[in-house]
């Protein structure tokens, strides 16, 4: 998430874990904030750095902190004054911090790093502590139910929280500002990357292959690009969390680094700008339906766990025969598998690919789950229910 977006939510640390909080909220509610953004307060930070940290004294936010790196070996210094004080300065940024070539502390062993990333649908109606539902100890929800074409609407903004907070925003020119500003300049800034209409070209045909097994050959292939720039700039994207790399499940834990995986964006609003979707229906009908509907699970179940404070273990399963499971989940009592339909009717034979999963993997398989679009929950056969995407 942008550190700009920290104060446009209600209670930005809603999403992380209880111990967390209570470490860390009084910094929001009695600290002050600095923003590095500005020129004359980075300049500031930069000539003087004892005496910046001297005006904004613990617990303080300070956001931006990608702009001065040089400040980062005070914090140290302060933070090893008194070691025993926790949550003394909550550094925000716009990007991944380790990735910068400029930054040599990284305050190992004196802070926790926190991925804040766009809102879950859980989130963005005010119930962030709703659990998955493999993890509740009910199988019955009381949670309303959205029409299809809410829905679809809802995919085509996304989850960023300026557009959460402002229904009325324009989300295509919303999403247009963001992919010029970060994806475009501030991650070409990163990896110094020369010719920006390849970089475009690559990020609109990232979208295009996104839920499909990706060939990195065949996309520098087809851009006229070297497989290594391809892998160089699939890797920022990753790192910065706009993309999520999804490998296929396999027992042998060396087989899942090696074999074809699949890429998803984070953030559904972003995949249907750069697939040029600005029409829920369109979206919802179009060829890239099912895709959009992946990445709108896939993106559910990611930020839900990350903003728990696990990491989330998922995959896809695939065998030689051609059968698969769009996503398995490896939680601590098994395998999860979840199967994606665009059909909002859900009939037996959409779980076919969970029963021979069921039966392949054995005892480490646990009940699955066929998520769509419409408002129907009902049993599709032996451990597998289907289930509406708002009760995920």
């Amino acid at each position: 998430m942008r550190g700009d977006d920290l104060r446009k939510t209600p209670d930005p640390l809603a999403s992380t874990g209880p111990a967390t909080i209570r470490e860390i909220r009084a910094v929001f509610q009695v600290g002050e904030k600095c923003g590095l953004e500005p020129p004359d307060v980075r300049a500031a930070a930069a000539d003087d750095p004892r005496g910046f940290l001297e005006l904004y004294p613990p617990p303080v936010i300070i956001d931006e902190v990608q702009y001065a790196p040089d400040l980062l070996p005070y914090v140290k210094e302060r933070i090893d004054a008194d070691r025993a004080k926790t949550g003394q300065y909550l550094l925000a940024g716009s990007q991944n911090l380790l990735l910068s070539e400029k930054v040599t502390e990284s305050l190992a062993g004196r802070a926790a790093m926190l991925r804040l990333l766009p809102l879950s649908r859980r989130e963005a109606d005010g119930r962030p502590w709703d659990a998955l539902v493999w993890e509740r100890k009910q199988s019955s929800t009381s949670r309303p139910l959205q029409a299809f074409g809410e829905l679809w609407k809802d995919f085509l903004r996304g989850g960023y929280p300026e557009l959460a907070a402002q229904p009325d925003r324009d989300a295509s020119l919303w999403h247009a500002s963001y992919i010029q500003t970060y994806l475009e300049r501030d991650l070409r800034m990163l990896r110094q990357i020369g010719d920006l209409t390849q970089y475009q070209n690559f990020l609109r045909t990232l979208a295009a292959r996104s839920a499909q097994l990706l060939s990195l050959t065949d996309v520098a292939r087809d851009l006229g690009v070297a497989v290594n720039t391809v892998k160089a700039w699939l890797s920022v994207l990753e790192a910065t969390y706009q993309v999520t790399v999804l490998r296929p499940y396999f027992a042998n834990v060396g087989k899942r680094l090696v074999k074809t995986p699949k890429v998803y964006f984070n953030d559904v609003g972003t995949l249907c700008y750069l697939a040029g979707l600005q029409d829920p229906a369109h979206a919802a009908s179009g060829p890239m339906g099912g895709a959009i509907m992946e990445t709108a699970v896939l993106s559910e179940i990611t930020r839900t766990l990350t903003h728990q404070g696990t990491n989330p273990q998922v995959y896809f399963w695939r065998t030689a025969a051609g059968t698969e499971i769009d996503f398995v989940v490896e939680t601590s009592s098994g395998l999860i598998p979840i199967e994606v339909k665009l059909s909002a009717t859900p009939k037996p034979a959409m779980a076919a690919g969970i029963k021979t999963f069921r039966g392949d993997i054995g005892n480490k398989a646990m009940p699955g789950y066929v998520v769509h679009p419409g408002d129907m929950r009902l049993p599709l056969g032996d451990g597998v229910t289907a289930l509406p995407f708002a009760s995920l």
